[in-house]
């Protein structure tokens, strides 16, 4: 029985006074209630005819029976999940035919191994620079023997030296010398005017074999290469491949190629290879800017299609702190184009785990056969020779499953948007906008329930806001990062058992005997305009994932108007909840194939954003706002159900239960476990620092082990297993440093303010860092020109700080204009390939008023990533004392600071 009943006895007394009184409800009757096979009684509610059904034996209203709702919906949604895993898991439509002309993941993956077991390969070490390299040519002089005569093969190894500033990680500047690319161009025997580029990188990060990001992309590339040129079709346009050395350098190589190689003037269009994981499918998650012909050749030629135009607003929205050679290509060389990574698995990416055999075949074979579809129709389309002509306007894309993609004119999604927003307003304005004696109950009901809806959402997502503040505080962060599981009992039980119990006190005191029915009826209304809104909002905004908000709109819209007529005949029956469930199976599906994606995606983020951004919160929220959409179509059923207590009780049971273990540390955040490892990455830099003053003096001098680790859970872990890394020996600020005086690699100092600095000995390097000041000269328009001369190992990192009544002006490197990083300081991130020139640039500062302490402050930090440079006793040791599930990136560094 349903909380809160009046006795049959008052009812029936109550309902008599009410028709003496108001014999005009009853006529009211038809507008506010569906008639029901069992006797009914009117009540009062509020002055209009809102009733409740009875029983025959005068008994409360029938309804949904508890259970059978709550077992309904749970495995409705479970269905779905299982629905959605068996489409990821389903890496190819069609088995790979096995001809000459056709894609060869064996021949790939042998690429593959064979880069890998190089090595880590960054930008500047011999395995970079000589041993890929020299591979790399190799296998493309073996397919240029193969290649059928009527194609041609140019081969270039191109060497670099340029700069550009980018606003990635809070805006700094970027130089690069002598860097490395291998570019091939495959075209018709008489040559060609336009083409098509593919591009990967082929360098890695420290410390990393880096088979995902990206030697997986070279190797389908390299067999891409191999099937095109022995191919007996002929290609109308080139195909250009761009193996460049330094992606991972922020974009550095790309870069190169784009704005000094003779063949960029060539390209149209592009496709750019890349990783966010390890494996699993390839997803298209940025086209353009604008060019839907492109979308479209996706659409025609991918065999094994995966693409969002969600995914490409969220990513360009900057949520993600990561880019590609995609922006590279786009800004510097105006060329529109694809951008395709491997999401999965992204627990292990840029680790020493991303390794060849955790890429699974059939994922090389995917992508190797939508590469080499697409490439070969856009080198043998038309469009490509006039690609300009097509600029314009943007795309909406989503695949459908991984089956098929749809894909539109944003253009004509708007209409589409709008269309199905008219339908709403018809549907909904009919009710409101009846005569007033009609309606005015309903249109109070209405609104009243959208702001019991608004307000079970607000309190949801304050709940789980509370218990992840708590949890954070307590230091158990991270708890659902080896177990996401832990996260649903713990975050979504709360927030579907706050919404439930927020409209079971509305239902009880506010929407006292109001028929079931009609409630259902009214609270299916609501959601329906909740998401007629956010389509309104989204379309308004130009956004192409409004498509999301058509699909919520529309296909609850159908269900209700194809069930409207049997629902107010039979109620909320087995045949209704069949019909309901069917209608809502396409938006349900699909927001939980997105979900997926979703939490693929920012989950793994979440173990390394940093330390001053709780992941306990961001990922409660996501949570919350996915209970939010999920519940907005299924809130009726709460109206609909005779009770909800056992329910909330169940779901406040594994609630509770599962905070209890959390807050005991049940659930260790890491795992070494070889078959899936989610490790703690943390960084070691051993470094030695020198500060001079003014004069050129040493003013301090020190050293130690710099330690940084990329979550928010920081050392409280790793304490235990090495007690001397403790609170003890935070390291502390220096204030009138750039950069707190750190050897930052990049500038993500505003996202880990917590680090450890444990004394050592003084590092000594070969190829020791070595800076000057070459001259000093006074300019015609009153600034001080500073030229500077710096050499040692292949990465330098450069902080630039000017002091009071000083401007940094312009400077030598980048587009001439400063670009300042988060903080206020300048950041220059600098990279040579084997041998490079010592590094001259100059900067200008105009000073306004002379100080004591100078007019600049330049400090220049060495990293040591290859060789036996990048090692040393101390490091080695600490290092090995890490537990096994964590992920120590160790090299050594030097710091100079100084004033001027």
């Amino acid at each position: 029985m349903e909380w809160g009943l009046e006795s049959a006895a008052v009812r029936r007394h109550r309902v008599g006074a009410e028709r003496r009184e108001d014999p005009a409800a009853a006529a009211l009757q038809p507008e506010r209630e569906a008639p029901t096979p069992g006797p009914q009684v009117a009540t009062g509610g509020g002055g209009g005819a809102r009733t409740r059904k009875r029983s025959p034996g005068g008994g409360a209203g029938t309804g949904l029976s508890e259970a059978r709702a709550a077992l309904g919906l749970a495995l409705y949604l479970l269905a779905l999940r299982a629905l959605v895993q068996l489409s990821l898991q389903q890496l190819m439509l069609c088995g790979a035919l096995g001809s000459h002309e056709e894609f060869d993941a064996r021949q790939a993956r042998d690429y593959l191994e064979h880069i890998t077991s190089i090595g880590p390969r960054t930008t500047g070490s011999p395995e970079n620079e000589v041993l890929t390299v020299r591979y790399l040519l190799e296998q493309i002089k073996l397919i240029e023997d193969q290649s059928n005569s009527i194609h041609k093969i140019a081969v270039d190894v191109q060497r670099p030296t340029g700069s550009f500033s980018i606003d990635f990680l809070g805006g700094f500047t970027s130089y690069y010398d002598n860097i490395t690319n291998v570019v091939v161009k495959l075209e018709p025997r008489g040559g060609a005017q336009h083409a098509v580029l593919a591009n990967c990188h082929f360098d890695s990060v420290p410390n990393s074999p880096g088979a995902s990001d990206d030697a997986v992309s070279c190797s389908v590339m390299l067999e891409v290469l191999r099937v095109l040129s022995t191919s007996s079709e002929a290609l109308h346009h080139a195909v250009i491949f761009l193996f460049n050395g330094a992606e991972e350098n922020v974009l550095q190589a790309s870069h190169g190629f784009i704005t000094q190689h003779s063949w960029a003037s060539l390209i149209r269009a592009f496709i750019n290879l890349e990783a966010a994981g390890v494996g699993g499918k390839e997803l298209v998650f940025q086209t353009g800017p604008e060019n839907p012909w492109l979308v479209q050749a996706y659409v025609s030629a991918a065999r094994h299609p995966f693409a969002s135009v969600v995914a490409q607003e969220v990513f360009q929205s900057g949520i993600i702190p990561s880019d590609t050679d995609f922006r590279i290509f786009r800004d510097f060389g105006n060329i529109p184009g694809i951008d395709l990574a491997f999401i999965e698995n992204g627990y292990i990416y840029h680790t020493k785990y991303d390794t060849a055999d955790r890429i699974l075949t059939d994922s090389i074979q995917r992508a190797g056969d939508n590469i080499l579809a697409v490439l070969k129709y856009l080198a043998t389309s038309d469009m490509l020779a006039s690609s300009s002509k097509y600029q314009h306007g943007n795309m909406v894309f989503f695949d459908v499953f991984g089956l098929f993609v749809i894909a539109y004119p944003s253009r004509v999604g708007s209409i589409i948007n709008y269309v199905v927003f008219m339908a709403v307003v018809l549907y909904l304005g009919k009710k409101l906008l009846q005569p007033k004696h009609k309606t005015a109950h309903y249109t109070k009901d209405f609104f009243c329930g959208l702001g019991i809806t608004l307000i079970s959402w607000f309190t949801s997502l304050v709940t789980v806001l509370i218990i992840a503040v708590f949890i954070s505080f307590i230091g158990q962060s991270l708890s659902w990062y080896n177990h996401f599981y832990v996260s649903v009992c713990l975050y979504g039980a709360a927030a579907v058992a706050k919404i439930i119990f927020i409209h079971t006190l509305a239902k009880r005191f506010y929407y006292v005997n109001t028929s079931d029915q009609y409630l259902g009826e009214l609270f299916f209304d609501i959601a329906l305009c909740v998401h007629c809104v956010s389509l309104f909002i989204l379309t308004y905004q130009g956004l192409c994932l409004a498509f999301l908000s058509t699909i919520w709109v529309a296909f609850p819209l159908l269900t209700k108007l194809l069930m409207h007529k049997d629902f107010k005949q039979h109620g909320a029956r087995g045949k209704f909840l069949v019909v309901y469930l069917l209608g809502m199976f396409i938006p349900y599906l699909y927001a939980l194939y997105l979900i997926w994606a979703v939490f693929e995606m920012f989950t793994p983020i979440l173990g390394r954003s940093g330390s001053q951004i709780p992941p306990d919160i961001v990922l409660a929220s996501i949570l919350a706002g996915c209970i939010m959409i999920l519940s907005s179509y299924f809130i009726n059923f709460i109206y609909l159900a005779k009770s909800t207590k056992r329910t909330i009780v169940t779901l406040i049971l594994v609630c509770a239960v599962t905070f209890l273990l959390v807050c005991s540390g049940a659930f260790f955040p890491y795992s070494s476990d070889p078959a899936s490892p989610k490790p703690k990455r943390v960084f070691l830099q051993h470094m030695t620092r020198t500060f001079h003053d003014l004069d050129g003096n040493v003013a301090k001098r020190d050293s130690g082990i710099w330690i940084n680790g990329f979550d928010y859970t920081g050392m409280s872990h790793i304490t235990p297993h090495i007690p001397e890394i403790n609170d003890t020996i935070r390291a502390h600020c220096e204030e009138t440093a750039p950069l707190c005086g750190f050897p930052w690699y990049l500038p993500v100092h505003f996202l880990i303010k917590k680090n450890w600095y444990l004394p050592a000995s003084e590092v000594s390097p070969r190829d020791r860092t070595h800076f000057r000041l070459l001259s000093k000269e006074q300019t015609p328009w009153d600034s001080r020109r500073l030229t500077f001369e710096a050499t040692g190992p292949s990465h330098i990192s450069l902080y630039i700080r000017t002091h009071k009544g000083s401007v940094l002006t312009q400077w030598s490197l980048g587009t001439g204009n400063p670009v300042t990083s988060k903080g206020g300081d300048y950041f220059v991130f600098y990279s040579h390939g084997l041998q490079a020139p010592p590094w001259q640039f100059w900067i200008e500062v105009q000073v306004s008023e002379e100080q004591p302490e100078g007019m600049v402050t330049v400090a220049v930090a060495g990293h040591y990533f290859s060789g036996e440079d990048k090692r040393s006793p101390q490091l080695d040791m600490l290092k090995e004392r890490f537990p096994d599930w964590t992920f120590p990136s160790a090299w050594v560094c030097t710091y100079d600071l100084f004033v001027f």
